[in-house]
């Protein structure tokens, strides 16, 4: 399904794009990084902060390190301030990625087991819960791209055959 050298490469992908997505976030006043825009997270500040929640409660799955407190009902208001979800969006990035080239074949076998935010046991291949990760962040960024497009903003190419080698 999935090996070592493709998670390298999303993960680097995944800090690519945030860092677009961001820079072009940045080009936006605070209130219409935060203004309702229909989507599902309703704003491009809620849409980031619900993926930088996600991501964090994903590495504690995979990592064994803590888990963010709260639920999935919380995780648009993890970090209020727009300069510490940066902040913390490119420290995670990079967490991703050291975790990502430790991995080895062996790192895709088996199970993964977590309790869902919703206190339920869930039980997965690893390897499926690790596409899961990367294809989750690929779906809600390309929710903030169509945003902040949207918005008037200039994110680069979202496309991951164009990321620079």
């Amino acid at each position: 399904m999935i090996d070592p050298a493709y998670v390298r490469t999303m993960a680097r992908y995944n800090r690519w794009q945030n860092g677009s997505l961001y820079a072009a976030a940045d080009t936006l006043s605070e209130e219409a990084r935060r203004r309702d825009r229909g989507a599902f997270f309703k704003s491009i500040h809620a849409t980031l902060n619900h993926l930088q929640w996600a991501d964090d409660v994903w590495m504690s799955r995979l990592t064994g390190a803590s888990r963010p407190t709260g639920k999935i009902s919380d995780s648009t208001s993890y970090i209020d301030d727009w300069e510490a979800l940066k902040r913390e969006r490119a420290r995670l990035d990079e967490r991703i990625i050291a975790w990502a080239d430790r991995l080895d074949a062996a790192d895709f076998s088996g199970d993964l087991k977590w309790r869902s935010s919703s206190d339920r046991e869930v039980v997965r291949p690893r390897a499926l819960a690790i596409a899961h990760f990367f294809n989750h962040q690929t779906h809600h960024r390309g929710q903030v791209h169509a945003m902040l497009t949207a918005a008037g903003a200039q994110p680069q190419d979202a496309d991951l055959i164009m990321m620079p080698g």
